[in-house]
């Protein structure tokens, strides 16, 4: 076992356009949504529908929501991965190298492994910054981390961290972030995650008569479903719901983002706000712990779009619940898993 050199580290986030500008953001939607692991159809299908129906009309909206989202610091999910990088440096100290990397955009995950491999590192240790793994983000950044080192003459030590959705004290800065909130005074809450196809949940299960073929397929984890991003999403609402001492009644899981017209995971979150709506809900409080960062997602799609909707149908507030961010207590978790693994 090689150890003479300093320990790399690779932080690595799904990725931000350059700018909220149309052209930036046609260019960050076309490199995320022609990975095969992301849109899982066939080369010729993909690319016809990436780049003749999705990148070309949504990048014009979706610039509009960045502009919305963007800061003079620039992308949120940018500069709090910035802010984890250099805190985790800090505690790491001199025997590691910590690079940010963006799986689409930049910084690249190329750019990063390069600086990794000038400080000649004698280990690489991936960490995914997803709590739930997915093949579409976290199964996406191993590929893309494999494959750029593949192309490299030396391959140092690798250790691809795959997901951490119930790790004791992340979940305890979610429940504490709550508890800012009066919880007591909300109709409702919900866990929103970004949603899957269930075409893709499917793909995950190694038995093939399990996931959504089993009714509440996803309510515990077991080693059928142990790498399935939507039981371990429940993993997680539990894990927060317990800490908080919810009762089963008061909280939801549910999925948002959805794109095109198959079915997603569900309960959609939309149709849950639409639902709670119509009993006469008025305040619902809304976590988003798929998130290590606030972002498009979270800020704008949960703050802004489902809140205007709620009050259409009647509701008064939609809050959020905010990320991890660069709470210097996320930043010692992440510093302590890297040392786990390390």
């Amino acid at each position: 076992m090689s150890g003479h050199g300093k320990k790399g580290v690779l932080l690595v986030n799904l990725g931000t356009p350059d700018a909220p500008t149309r052209g930036a953001v046609y260019r960050y939607l076309k490199q995320f949504l022609l990975d095969p692991r992301v849109i899982d159809y066939p080369w010729l299908p993909r690319n016809l529908l990436v780049r003749g129906i999705i990148a070309p009309f949504r990048s014009g909206s979706s610039s509009k929501l960045y502009k919305m989202l963007w800061t003079e610091k620039g992308s949120p999910l940018k500069f709090y991965g910035e802010d984890v990088r250099d805190g985790v440096q800090e505690i790491l100290g001199d025997d590691y190298i910590v690079e940010l990397a963006m799986r689409y955009q930049n910084p690249s995950i190329g750019h990063a492994v390069q600086r990794l491999e000038e400080q000649q590192v004698s280990e690489i240790i991936v960490f995914p910054m997803f709590p739930q793994y997915a093949s579409a983000t976290t199964g996406s950044v191993h590929e893309a981390v494999m494959r750029e080192l593949a192309g490299r003459q030396i391959i140092p030590d690798v250790k691809l961290i795959n997901s951490y959705y119930n790790h004791p004290d992340m979940i305890r800065i979610f429940a504490d972030n709550a508890r800012q909130f009066d919880l007591d005074s909300y109709d409702h809450i919900i866990f929103s995650y970004h949603g899957l196809p269930q075409r893709q949940l499917r793909k995950g299960d190694p038995t093939g008569c399990h996931c959504t073929k089993v009714d509440n397929c996803c309510q515990q984890i077991s080693s059928v479903n142990q790498f399935c991003y939507s039981a371990q999403c429940h993993g997680t609402t539990q894990a927060i719901a317990a800490e908080l001492q919810l009762k089963t009644e008061q909280y939801t899981t549910a999925f948002q983002s959805r794109l095109g017209p198959e079915a997603w995971a569900q309960p959609y979150t939309i149709k849950v706000i639409e639902e709670l709506a119509e009993q006469g809900a008025k305040r619902l409080l809304v976590f988003s712990p798929a998130f290590v960062a606030d972002c498009l997602e979270t800020i704008i799609e949960i703050g802004t779009e489902y809140q205007e909707e709620f009050e259409e149908m009647g509701g008064e507030h939609v809050d959020l619940v905010p990320s991890l961010n660069n709470d210097p207590r996320w930043i010692k978790i992440v510093a302590d898993m890297v040392q786990a693994y390390a």
